[in-house]
């Protein structure tokens, strides 16, 4: 069994603390610890991962109510619950039985939950109650590029090396199941399951949004003048793109089919949205800055805007 986590002093409030003061308390802590403000930091992660996991219990009235009554076994409540009128039925048809069989007492019963005997009034004796492990929960950070195509990861918990698939076009805050890599069962029950919530690292050059990617491209002013070719970059390599003659900065470029994988659909793609802004030359040298003004000169008598 895993042991007791004080959710309360993870959040570092009291026990008394109201929804709202829980609620403050995380979101001050999550934007401290959160991986993208601590890149490559594994303890930043953890702390993380300790917030949220305490969150979602304090933030919840019913989770938080049966932390408070049951502890590091309150995902068991209901099994709980549910063993203890079992216990009390079993024992009141006992006595209905036989007057020597009493079966145990509740008290006995209730202490002895994670050794969770509860009483069998067909076989007039005590039977062990298994229960399944405590689920874990764990969050890995990808670089863009690893969700192009689907590969394998090893992640360490409690030591030992898990394997597993990380599917291509998986999404920032998506969560797999790893069924029987949790906490090991008790009284031979079978183990918990691992879940794993993926985010990725902040990207140098492209952003993603759903299924698209984007980024900012600088194009210098003579090929967004007079046209030509110019070389973009794509997560799957270098492109060519022809640019049209007299393309304003600030253009948006859609190429269809050149974004992210679907997820489990990887042969499908979103778009790649490329943003044109035109570099302004600098450190210009005499005779340029006269072809310059001799531009402008042109374009005023031709009454154009420069």
């Amino acid at each position: 069994m895993s042991e007791f986590i004080d959710y309360y002093a993870t959040l570092g409030v009291a026990k008394t603390a109201s929804q709202d003061e829980i609620r403050k308390a995380y979101r001050k802590q999550a934007r401290k610890h959160h991986p993208d403000v601590n890149p490559d930091d594994e303890q930043a992660v953890k702390r993380f991962q300790a917030l949220t996991e305490a969150n979602e219990v304090l933030s919840d009235p019913l989770k938080r109510k049966q932390y408070d009554q049951y502890g590091k076994d309150w995902e068991h409540a209901d099994q709980i619950e549910a063993m203890r009128r079992q216990q009390a039925s079993a024992q009141a048809n006992a006595r209905k039985k036989s007057s020597g069989q009493t079966g145990q007492d509740f008290s006995d019963f209730f202490h002895s939950i994670f050794g969770n005997r509860d009483f069998d009034p067909q076989a007039g004796e005590a039977r062990t109650q298994r229960f399944k492990g405590h689920d874990l929960k764990t969050e890995l950070l990808l670089n863009l590029e690893d969700g192009l195509k689907t590969h394998k990861q090893t992640i360490n918990i409690h030591n030992q090396q898990i394997r597993f698939t990380v599917p291509a076009g998986v999404a920032p805050g998506q969560t797999i199941r790893l069924n029987g890599h949790g906490e090991p069962g008790a009284h031979g029950g079978p183990p918990g399951d691992l879940y794993i919530t993926f985010g990725f690292h902040p990207h140098p050059v492209f952003s993603r949004k759903g299924d698209d990617l984007s980024a900012r491209i600088s194009v210098d002013v003579f090929t967004a003048l007079l046209g030509g070719e110019l070389k973009v970059p794509s997560l799957e390599g270098e492109m060519r793109l022809q640019i049209k003659p007299e393309t304003p900065s600030g253009t948006k470029l859609r190429l269809r089919g050149k974004g992210y994988p679907v997820y489990k659909h990887p042969e499908q793609k979103g778009d790649l949205i490329l943003e044109l802004q035109v570099d302004l030359p600098s450190k210009l040298s005499e005779s340029e800055k006269v072809l310059l003004a001799d531009w402008r000169k042109i374009r005023q008598e031709r009454g154009s805007h420069v």
